[in-house]
């Protein structure tokens, strides 16, 4: 059978740098940090007292404020940029075969505001069971995935992906391998978190993951920097719209890119650390490359993990090296993370559309907060420290890793007829 192409003709963000995909690219290419101290809750008594966390964001600007009520935040995300994808899709829903597209989204974590108030609500109580009929609906990560079907009327596959922080890239290969497959015309992909809680940001405290720079916290996320000490937490939501190529061509839609190809693999060595060699990491890339009919030195920009941990961040980059070889030191390498914190389940399809736009503009953002090398890193490599740097981009490959050994990889490439 021949496989269909898969092109990318939307895309919808809410992140830490900005609402909107244009505003998120400007805040990507200008180097700005979203870290600064929690506002969501009263962080004084926790060992991490920031985060990277969306500004300005009220639902009710999108959302009925009825609706708004009945579903958690990372659903709310999840509503907002499946509308700005579709409008930047040109997708008039009226002409398109409601049963030929689909959802596939993607949470590391689901629903834990709700989670959270609800038990802490029951916690406080006299032990009588009064819990919101919305409890279980609101927190359930394949709510989001529902709800999006619901509100665009797409009444084909429709389901959620969960691996940790590799979840939303495994959302988009899901899409990408129906589309191609034939089984769906159009597939909304994406994922969404909203984790900055109490339960969130005590529960990666407790495993020791995050930064605790907190006198400095816009310098925090410092991916391949000596002196790096955890993840930063972020939040958000990021949507591609998938369509196969002769589908988009028929109705006149604008093309970003091709996706050339996705990989998977697992680590099988710790259900939070990376194998130390990036055994798993190196798979996986050269299942993409494989998947894609690609060779290493036809990728330009690399859209790295790197979540500013000590032994993460050195054991992708022996993983590039090795995939690699000599190209290593011709490729752009940027942890965008360094700006947006790390925003779990939702980090992979924010980094596949930084990495869209890094081909369509043939820019690659920066790795922000960089101030001594570390030694143990190649200092050959260009990880694009502090400035973005404006090259041809012909293809970018977007790594995401995570907890329990979960790594995906996909690789868009420039159209060409």
């Amino acid at each position: 059978m021949e496989l269909k192409r898969v092109v990318v003709t939307g895309m919808g963000a809410i992140t830490p740098l900005g609402n909107k995909v244009p505003d998120y690219w400007n805040g990507l290419i200008n180097g700005t940090s979203g870290a600064d101290r929690i506002t969501q809750f009263d962080p004084s008594k926790f060992r991490t007292k920031f985060a990277c966390e969306v500004k300005g964001f009220e639902p009710t600007q999108f959302l009925d404020k009825k609706e708004a009520r009945k579903i958690d935040k990372f659903t709310q995300f999840a509503l907002v940029v499946s509308d700005e994808a579709l409008a930047d899709a040109g997708i008039d829903k009226t002409t398109i075969n409601p049963d030929r597209a689909g959802v596939v989204f993607a949470s590391g974590i689901g629903g834990i505001i709700t989670f959270q108030t609800e038990v802490s609500d029951f916690a406080r109580g006299d032990g009588t069971p009064r819990f919101n009929p919305f409890f279980i609906p609101k927190m359930i990560l394949d709510i989001a995935a529902g709800q999006i079907s619901m509100r665009h009327n797409l009444r084909g596959p429709n389901f959620a992906v969960v691996s940790a922080c590799a979840s939303s890239t495994n959302a988009i290969m899901e899409a990408f391998n129906l589309i191609r497959l034939n089984k769906a015309d159009i597939i909304l992909s994406g994922g969404s978190e909203a984790v900055i809680t109490e339960a969130g940001v005590g529960g990666f405290n407790a495993m020791k993951a995050l930064s605790e720079r907190n006198d400095d916290p816009k310098t925090a996320s410092r991916p391949y920097d000596k002196d790096r000490d955890g993840f930063v937490m972020g939040e958000g939501s990021g949507m591609l719209v998938l369509e196969e190529l002769e589908h988009a061509r028929a109705r006149g839609a604008r093309i970003y890119c091709e996706i050339a190809g996705c990989g998977a693999s697992a680590d099988a060595y710790h259900i939070t650390a990376p194998h130390p060699e990036g055994l798993g990491a190196k798979n996986v890339m050269l299942n993409a490359l494989s998947d894609a009919g690609m060779k290493p030195e036809e990728v330009d920009y690399i859209n790295t993990h790197g979540t500013s941990t000590p032994i993460g961040d050195g054991a992708e980059i022996k993983a590039i090296t090795q995939v690699f070889g000599d190209h290593s030191y011709k490729l752009n390498i940027s942890s965008t993370k360094s700006m947006t914190g790390h925003c779990l389940g939702a980090a992979g399809v924010i980094e596949a559309i930084a990495s869209v736009l890094a081909v369509v503009h043939d820019i690659a953002p920066p790795t922000i907060n960089h101030f001594t090398d570390d030694p143990e890193l190649d200092p050959k490599l260009n990880f694009t420290f502090n400035k973005a740097v404006q090259r041809p981009i012909r293809a970018a490959l977007s790594n995401t890793f995570g907890f329990g050994g979960h790594n995906a990889c996909v690789i868009v490439k420039k159209f060409s007829g």
